[in-house]
């Protein structure tokens, strides 16, 4: 027994990996071509055990419709869009065309295509679009670091009773407690994960899962 999570190394994470659901080989091809076409970038990607986690929490709630917030080449949302049933639904956010023509070859691929709808531009002016009135069943939350709290506050109203928030990159590499890092990016996340804690709407962890994956339960 122990009070405190274990940090993961390379070896222990390989360990993890192997013993949660294979990677079958689009998402490990996605993985590879992000890697190669978005080098800088590719570390925006989510890991391989946050992907099965992912979809096995979407089967797990019978989350019917979803929505994306951040797709970047598609890995997140070809995820949660297996784990949809057959009439599901995922509306899937993002800003970069470049990055989402990746993902679109991918949902044809995954076959998850039919379940995705792609909303380019301003993820909070679609966000403010849609009607102010609970639609989703889940909610996933991988965009820009400062943008956080105001997509929280969109989010929210629009989930429908027991619906659920996934926010990656929540611990921000440890940043969140470095009290020298003023950055924006960090001073978002921290600014988000202190919503939560104050969010009576909410019941809500933060998981060591990755950079940190933060749940929240619409109450």
């Amino acid at each position: 027994m122990t009070r405190t999570t274990e940090g993961l190394g390379p070896e222990l994470h390989a360990y993890v990996v192997a013993h949660s659901e294979p990677v079958d080989d689009v998402l490990a091809d996605l993985a590879e071509e992000t890697a190669e076409l978005f080098p800088s970038h590719k570390g925006m990607q989510i890991g391989p055990e946050q992907g099965a986690f992912t979809t096995l929490l979407t089967r797990i709630c019978g989350a019917r419709d979803v929505v994306e917030v951040g797709t970047f080449t598609g890995y997140s949302s070809i995820c949660l869009a297996r784990g949809l049933p057959d009439d599901g639904t995922l509306l899937a956010l993002d800003i970069s065309d470049e990055w989402t023509s990746v993902a679109r070859r991918y949902w044809e691929r995954a076959g998850v295509a039919d379940k995705i709808t792609l909303t380019l531009g301003p993820a909070l002016d679609s966000l403010r679009a849609l009607p102010r009135e609970p639609l989703f069943d889940l909610a996933f939350l991988d965009a820009d670091k400062e943008g956080y709290v105001a997509y929280w506050e969109e989010l929210v109203p629009r989930l429908r009773p027991g619906g659920l928030v996934l926010a990656d990159n929540t611990l921000s590499h440890g940043r969140v407690v470095d009290h020298d890092n003023t950055s924006a990016h960090v001073q978002g996340i921290r600014d988000f994960n202190d919503r939560l804690v104050a969010d009576d709407r909410v019941t809500q962890v933060l998981l060591p899962v990755g950079d940190g994956l933060t749940l929240a339960r619409r109450n």
